[in-house]
């Protein structure tokens, strides 16, 4: 059945995966239907080919199911495949579609927005590796929004989600399995499960936060199922289509509860939380937050302690944006240390042709080969089978590898919700400083280089510009500044500061402190509050 289109996509960008606004946007008539038939005129492998499908439970999330389901078969798909009540997460949906040779997957999520009728709602596309989609697909999915005038749609599909089985829909098979088994069963075949297990039967204490976001069935299975942690180790853990008011975003704004529980108490030797749909987590020990940058390193370090990588693993990579901190581990290990853009569609390439194994950003998100999009409890479940296999607590890991490598000192400040243009004239005009900056002294630091970040992908030897502005000082410093595209409303610039200490030099001052002076930098470089005219920042970490 064909509709006509009544809603534009005319703010979609090229070389994005996924699309996300408002719930009450996706909700009007059509809108929905008319960007997910942009993806299935993108991917024809879905003729006669199986589809997997399911998100991380937030507002609109079942209604979407049924629709996509009814379209899915007026597109031809022969297969879908569903998590059961809808819920997938980012990492299991990776995982189905690459264990059961599906073409492609449909993801319905916002990630760590806040969700609800008044929140935010996202759907994205994987390919048949498992990873979000290349930028020649996405390009397609770009011009397709840009020509669609009608939509294929099977209506008033009613499928019981609740029920495990195949199923017959107008000659379409419909599969619904276990959200959880196939991953946890993945996770099983990469981590020592008996150490950790005994690591659980010790004193050691454990929590972990599913912030009423999709990974509390996860955590339930794994942990407590599986691991012998308490059932009371697992916090927040049953999926709330407005995440019971929580905004699930795994950071010190957002896990007040367990950073409150890390910091203001004493009873617990280790924590973790994971965002909307499961692809990052936070870890922390004692009075200690580990830093995604420093977490990325860390877990490279220690790889070989892990049974999947205990031969050692083909190299790393990380987002520009991301602390240098792994390229230092990186060059100990003698292996390759990529720097990519932001967008964990450029380590999908990188693993592919088997040139990395791990990978990160600095925005809570890790992962590995195992799949092909970042994985949180992964993440979780490295640090755990390290501390049973050392006997060493977080905090203790943390000096140990400092002691080795060095610091690096790392922040990241979020301008939010501000006036695109505002947003573009600040970027712009920071652009036409930069053949200006190199040797410019601000008080004790010197720039040796300042330029738009530019990636040549090592495998296909596509080019993607436009990647950041990076500004470099002497003496192990560096400034990142970019637009972020992960926003809902307005636009978000970000900037980072790094700074790196030897082992020799204070490993323990406040982050903040040491990092004014890059601080004071990029204010003088920016005059964002002068173009702003108030403080918008929110430090991240």
């Amino acid at each position: 059945m064909d509709m006509i289109q009544t809603t534009y996509f005319d703010d979609q960008k090229p070389g994005t995966s996924g699309l996300r606004k408002k719930t009450k946007v996706f909700t009007k008539k059509n809108y929905l239907e008319n960007y997910v038939q942009c993806l299935f005129n993108s991917i024809p492998e879905l003729i006669g080919g199986t589809l997997v499908l399911g998100g991380d439970g937030r507002y609109f999330n079942k209604e979407a199911i049924q629709k996509i389901v009814g379209m899915a078969s007026a597109n031809g798909v022969s297969k879908v495949i569903l998590g059961c009540d809808g819920l997938l997460s980012t990492p299991a949906v990776s995982c189905i579609i690459r264990k059961y040779k599906a073409d492609a997957g449909i993801i319905l999520s916002a990630s760590h927005n806040p969700g609800g009728i008044e929140g935010d709602f996202g759907i994205k596309l994987n390919g048949s590796n498992g990873g979000p989609v290349s930028e020649q697909i996405t390009n397609k999915i770009y011009e397709q929004t840009k020509l669609i005038k009608n939509y294929k749609i099977v209506q008033d599909v009613h499928i019981n989600l609740n029920i495990l089985g195949l199923f017959d829909f107008m000659g379409m098979t419909i599969e619904i399995i276990d959200s959880v088994n196939d991953y946890a069963n993945l996770m099983n075949s990469i981590f020592d499960f008996n150490a950790i297990k005994s690591l659980f039967s010790t004193e050691f204490t454990f929590c972990f936060d599913g912030m009423n976001a999709v990974t509390g069935p996860y955590a339930n299975e794994i942990f407590v199922n599986r691991l012998g942690a308490p059932a009371t180790s697992i916090i927040n853990s049953t999926p709330k289509e407005d995440f019971g008011g929580l905004h699930p975003d795994p950071n010190h704004r957002n896990a007040r509860e367990i950073f409150s529980m890390m910091f203001d108490g004493d009873n617990v030797d280790f924590a973790a939380c994971s965002d909307g749909d499961g692809d990052r987590s936070i870890v922390l020990g004692k009075k200690t937050f580990v830093s995604p940058s420093d977490s990325l390193a860390l877990l490279t370090a220690n790889a070989t302690l892990i049974k999947k990588y205990k031969d050692g693993i083909l190299g790393v990579a990380r987002s520009v944006p991301t602390s240098k901190a792994v390229d230092l581990v990186a060059k100990k290990l003698n292996i390759k240390c990529y720097e990519t853009p932001t967008g964990w569609k450029f380590f999908g390439n990188l693993i592919d042709n088997q040139l990395i194994t791990f990978c990160g950003e600095e925005s809570a998100g890790a992962g590995s080969s195992h799949i092909r999009e970042k994985d949180g409890i992964w993440a979780v479940l490295m640090w755990l089978n390290i501390i049973a296999v050392t006997k060493l607590n977080i905090p203790q890991l943390i000096n140990k590898h400092w002691k080795e490598f060095g610091r690096h000192y790392y922040s990241r400040h979020d301008y939010e919700e501000i006036e695109e243009s505002k947003a573009i004239y600040i970027f712009r005009a920071i652009e036409e400083k930069l053949s200006t900056l190199r040797g410019f002294v601000f008080g004790d630091e010197t720039v040796s280089s300042a330029e738009i970040f530019t990636y040549k992908d090592p495998v296909d030897k596509s080019i993607s510009e436009n990647q950041g502005i990076v500004i470099e000082l002497e003496g192990s410093s560096r400034i990142v500044i970019r637009l972020s595209g992960t926003g809902t409303a307005g636009a978000t610039l970000r900037i980072y500061f790094e700074k790196y200490v030897t082992p020799e030099e204070n490993l323990y001052q406040d982050t903040q402190m040491v990092l004014s002076n890059l601080i004071n930098i990029a204010n003088e470089i920016t005059q964002i509050k002068d173009v702003l005219g108030k403080d918008f920042r929110k430090v991240i970490s």
